[in-house]
């Protein structure tokens, strides 16, 4: 490691330090690397520039990004969290296991998991608090549960890592499936044990003559994952195109259809889509600078060589890598590691002969326990603030639902199966 690579690391951390947002402190450290290397501080900008020209794939983010902001605007999360109540209300801890269905439900419209714990969590956490769970155990739910946005279909980082690996979205996409139901129902067994544990209320379901308007409402929202999935999978439009699709559906329904969206709410959706997508853009470039110099350095060689000298076979690899991550989520940004991180290791994945799409959605998986484990944990901070709890609480109601977390990634790394059989059964190439 040269001493001009050192010299971004220190200008990176540095940065980070006194609070500057992580994407400018990327491209900090990098411009520093330029400058300690003796080269043109205008390869920052070529090799963003470069990297960009080709990602069409990135144009999705920001629609999907759209497609949730709409729909939190309106009321398809009230629509879902009623469907649900029909389903599991009547289980003892019905309003939690409720919760995780309609993460399931949302997931598969939005890919975004702070969408998912800002909408339908939301409505959760209120109807919980009313019923009297404590608020703090709502909001461990909410937060555990939202980390389904990113790993069921459809998934904005599998997009993003789709970009670094160069792999089908589409495969990635049938990847999550699996996986992700397998992490929903850890959760729901978890919440089960300790609804009785702990006696947590029964709900009671609404009349019978009720139920078939509520699960009326629902008809159209469930349409969205159903189209967008469908049209991927049956090849009438790419992932890039779902998304366009997903926004103009999410937009007709709540806009024209249910009326529920006037000019000022469109305009605030797309006003908080376009501060969200500019944050992950600019934390995108700033991964692409590092990753020049990481290229420049061969350092993604150097560690390839070395690891292959240890002689870890692809399940020890794979156990080591999940490990560090799981320590590293702890403190670092789930995008950072996915954007930086990872791309370091895939030298290393191709000469074990691991299969990109299982890597990649083992990956996905474990940076986005990371949202909810202390002290970073975004969603916590989120949902503390939204929902107005006290950290302290949500932080010692969620241990147990973390563990659930952590053994379905066991299961999903101990098995690939659960990520490539779904790909494989429908055609798409897996090593």
């Amino acid at each position: 490691m040269s001493g001009a690579f050192l010299t971004l690391v220190a200008v990176f951390v540095g940065a980070t330090l006194v609070r500057i947002p992580i994407a400018v402190a990327m491209l900090l450290g990098s411009l520093a690397y330029l400058v300690a290397a003796g080269r043109d501080i205008g390869l920052v900008a070529d090799q963003i520039m470069n990297s960009l020209l080709g990602a069409y794939v990135l144009v999705a983010i920001p629609l999907f990004m759209l497609a949730a902001n709409l729909m939190n605007a309106s009321s398809i999360s009230d629509r879902l969290f009623a469907a649900c109540h029909l389903l599991v209300g009547r289980m003892r801890g019905g309003l939690a296991q409720i919760d995780v269905l309609v993460s399931v439900l949302f997931a598969s419209m939005s890919g975004s998991a702070v969408a998912d714990a800002a909408g339908p969590g939301l409505v959760t956490i209120r109807a919980m608090a009313k019923a009297g769970y404590p608020r703090g155990f709502a909001a461990a739910i909410v937060a555990a549960s939202a980390v389904l946005g990113p790993i069921i279909p459809p998934s904005i980082p599998m997009i993003l890592y789709a970009l670094m690996a160069n792999v089908s979205v589409a495969a990635l996409f049938l990847g999550g499936v699996l996986p992700g139901l397998l992490l929903a129902a850890a959760m729901m067994l978890v919440v089960g044990v300790t609804a009785v544990r702990r006696d947590f209320p029964v709900e009671a379901l609404p009349p019978a003559p009720e139920r078939p308007r509520i699960l009326k409402r629902t008809i159209l929202p469930l349409g969205l994952p159903v189209v967008l999935l469908g049209g991927i999978y049956s090849g009438a439009f790419t992932p890039t195109e779902a998304a366009a699709v997903a926004a103009l559906y999410a937009l007709v329904l709540a806009g024209a259809f249910y009326r529920e969206l006037g000019w000022g709410e469109t305009v605030a959706a797309f006003s908080t889509t376009a501060r969200q997508s500019a944050v992950i853009v600019v934390m995108i470039c700033g991964a692409f600078a590092v990753n020049y110099a990481v290229t420049a350095e061969q350092l993604d060689k150097s560690l390839a060589a070395w690891i292959a000298g240890l002689g870890l076979s692809p399940v020890g690899f794979m156990i080591a890598v999940n490990l560090v991550f799981l320590v590293l989520g702890c403190f670092i940004d789930a995008t950072t590691m996915l954007l930086v991180l990872v791309p370091v290791l895939l030298p290393t994945v191709a000469a074990l002969q691991i299969d990109p799409v299982y890597f990649g959605v083992v990956m996905v998986f474990n940076v986005t326990i990371g949202l909810v484990t202390p002290p970073y944990g975004l969603l916590l901070f989120v949902l503390s603030a939204l929902a107005r709890i006290p950290l302290r609480e949500i932080v010692r109601e969620c241990w147990g639902l973390i563990g659930a977390i952590v053994v379905a990634l066991a299961l999903v790394v101990a098995f690939p199966s659960l990520v490539l059989w779904l790909p494989q059964a429908l055609g798409y190439a897996t090593r």
